[in-house]
């Protein structure tokens, strides 16, 4: 058995409009600008954006040695081999903001048998992206 260590997951996307996104992310979804670096042209080529006491990362489509390890939804068909799950306490809120911003629903919202209400959606740039209150940190929530 390995010794515990201390981790904290914070999922890394790219975007073709990096400073479109950080605004729809904020505005659709509620995050939080926490560090938006930007070239000299005024690019955003890097931004952190929190969201509760989780962050996501993100930056421009890139043709470098990690960009080239990753396809974005438009040459895929619009298929994601990820998404991001974020838990949230008002997702029926979140749902009618989100909407109202213009991201399409793909799973509509509901409550879950495992406990929890929630809802899956695409971004503009075809990022899906789930919001439920399930929280798998609380005790007694399903496995």
């Amino acid at each position: 058995m390995t010794a515990a260590r201390r981790c904290t997951a914070i999922p890394c996307l790219r975007y073709r409009d990096p400073a479109a996104m950080v605004d729809w992310l904020c505005r659709a979804f509620g995050f939080a600008r926490h560090l938006v670096a930007t070239s000299e042209g005024g690019g955003v080529e890097h931004a952190q954006l929190t969201f509760g006491n989780g962050m996501v990362m993100l930056g421009p489509v890139r043709d470098d040695a990690f960009g080239r390890l990753m396809a974005q939804p438009g040459e895929t068909g619009g298929r994601e081999t990820q998404c991001a799950y974020l838990v949230c306490d008002d997702p029926d809120a979140l749902h009618e903001q989100a909407v109202a911003a213009g991201a399409v629903v793909l799973m509509p919202l509901k409550d879950e048998d495992y406990g929890g209400r929630g809802f899956s959606c695409r971004d503009p740039e075809g990022h899906i992206w789930s919001f439920s209150s399930y929280d798998p940190w609380k005790e007694g929530a399903a496995p």
